[in-house]
This record gives structure tokens, C-alpha cells and sequence, in this order.
């Protein structure tokens, strides 16, 4: 079901992007670096944070995770991550295949500037073996994400 709203998304949105199924899990940035044969960091990992009262997404790269001091700058708020039954709830997609296209909720999308160290990224595509390749900017356009600087970076080798 999750898949199919990707589907829809994509057919209304960009029908020249192609949603890659792949037989093994892509469902962790580690299993989805392997999968698709790119690094780690290239992976787009979609997070669904609460700030304060308000739900949104943050589309980081694989291997940065969300700086509190830099979220509180932008926010006024500390990120209080969502339980799997909540982020299957606010968008549609189960973990693993949690990405900012065809959500179930409107949600404010907001990308971290991690991603734009690659000229292609590859994010999740609503399911935990399905994905697209997509530049940055046209992963922000599509969405209409709004670049933000959250993330700290940690080693590529630490997965």
C-alpha cells in the first residue's frame, strides 16, 4: 500500500523517475548502501521528528544524524523522534521505508544540507526494499522541502 502511494506520487508528480525494487532489504542505510552500490552517505534516510506540537520530516544523509543544538536553532524546539506506530500513522510508510514522497499526512518537509555532497541520493520509496535515485535539489523540489543545516556527521565507516 505504502509502495502504491510512491507509485502515484511519482506517475503525477515526475513519471520519469523509476522506483527500484531490489530482493534484499534496503530497509537500514548499511543494507541500503549495499543494495544499490553507493555509499553510505549517499543513502537519503527520511526521519519523522516532532518538534514542540509540530510533525515534519528531515531527509539527511545515511551516516549524519540530527544535531540538537543545530535542530534547536531552526525549531525553537528539541527533535523528539516518533515511535513506529506514530511514523506509520503521520506518513503512510513503515519504518524502514519511511521517505517524503506520497504521505498519507501533508507534512512539512525539510532537507539537511548533508545531501547535497553527491550529486545523486538515493531514498527510500515507501517500502523497506524499494528506492529511487534522485539529485538533491529535485528530491527538494518535488517535495517542496526547505534546506536546513541540522545533521552532524559521523564517520562514513561507522554504519
Amino acid at each position: 500500500m505504502s509502495l502504491e502511494s510512491v507509485r502515484s506520487f511519482f506517475a503525477t508528480h515526475a513519471p520519469e523517475i523509476e522506483i527500484i525494487e531490489t530482493e534484499q532489504s534496503s530497509a537500514t542505510v548499511p543494507l541500503a548502501a549495499l543494495a544499490h552500490g553507493v555509499d553510505p552517505d549517499q543513502i537519503a534516510k527520511t526521519i519523522c521528528l516532532r518538534a514542540g506540537d509540530v510533525m515534519l520530516l528531515v531527509v539527511m544523509s545515511g551516516n549524519s544524524r540530527i544535531d540538537n543544538k543545530k535542530f534547536r536553532s531552526v525549531f525553537s524546539a528539541k527533535p523528539r523522534m516518533l515511535s513506529g506506530d506514530e511514523v506509520l500513522a503521520a506518513t503512510g510508510h513503515p519504518i524502514g521505508g519511511v521517505c517524503p514522497f506520497g504521505l498519507s499526512t501533508e507534512l512539512q518537509v525539510y532537507c539537511d544540507l548533508s545531501l547535497k555532497d553527491y550529486p545523486e541520493v538515493v531514498p527510500a520509496a515507501g517500502a523497506t526494499n524499494a528506492a529511487i535515485r534522485i539529485d538533491p535539489d529535485r528530491l527538494a523540489e518535488l517535495t517542496k522541502a526547505i534546506w536546513i543545516d541540522c545533521a552532524s556527521r559521523t564517520d562514513s565507516s561507522a554504519g
